[in-house]
């Protein structure tokens, strides 16, 4: 069904709650971890006219799967202006390679124009408002007027994420939120990967485990926490994307 068809008086949580039942039904009759995330991709594309995928390129899995269960899925990509190229050539190799739309979108001000105003290397001085000028604003323009979106969190990524259902509610957004690799192992993650020869931000190889933008992401070690090159040494765990 389309949003067209969705009963208007349908709230939020019931309609996530549709869409949560019908994987649980899947998983109880059989259905494995990847049948499960692409009927939860399915579900949402036919579900809502507006459902757009929002991807860092640091998620490459989630891409993938997506693209080949929902041929033609929105993609959005934010250019934060501080990307690493390596992630930049990740994006443009989804567009061309992949059956999804693509689409990019900027924050209001460049790097330059944030430098005038606030003074350069912002990201040091105050992480919270580099990332709410260059990622949580240009996300709150792309979800504008949207019912659903689809993310790439997972329940092993964080502790903050520990609880993340994989479809539920963006209850400050009222929209439905579905993160089809939320019950995903880092094991499974790279397998799927392996045998579907999913197309990985070269950065993986260089040891980055959790990709953002380069000025506030480092490399981890092997046994390292995968996020604890996010911000490290800041106390800072999350963009603002997700809260």
């Amino acid at each position: 069904m389309s949003t067209d068809s969705i009963n208007p008086t349908t709230t939020t949580q019931e309609l996530a709650a549709q869409g949560a039942a019908i994987v649980l039904e899947a998983a109880a009759a059989g259905a494995n971890h990847i049948e499960q995330a692409t009927l939860a991709v399915q579900w949402a594309q036919q579900s809502f006219s507006s459902l757009v995928l929002m991807s860092s390129m640091g998620d490459e899995v989630l891409v993938h799967l997506a693209s080949q269960a929902a041929p033609g899925i929105e993609v959005a990509f934010i250019d934060t202006g501080y990307h690493f190229p390596e992630t930049l050539g990740t994006a443009h190799a989804y567009e061309i390679s992949r059956p999804l739309r693509l689409l990019t979108v900027e924050p209001v001000q460049t790097v330059a124009e944030q430098d005038a105003q606030f003074g350069p290397r912002l990201h040091e001085r105050d992480p919270d408002l580099c990332c709410k000028m260059r990622k949580v604003e240009p996300l709150e323009r792309t979800l504008a007027g949207r019912d659903a979106w689809i993310t790439g969190m997972r329940r092993v990524d964080a502790p903050t994420r520990s609880d993340i259902d994989i479809v539920g509610v963006d209850a400050r957004r009222e929209m439905v939120k579905i993160n089809p690799l939320a019950l995903w192992t880092e094991q499974q993650t790279q397998d799927y990967a392996d045998s579907h020869d999913v197309l990985l931000n070269p950065l993986r190889g260089l040891g980055y485990a959790s990709i953002g933008c380069a000025p506030c992401t480092r490399a981890v070690a092997p046994g390292e926490d995968p996020r604890a090159g996010r911000w490290s040494g800041t106390g800072k765990t999350e963009c603002g994307l997700h809260v």
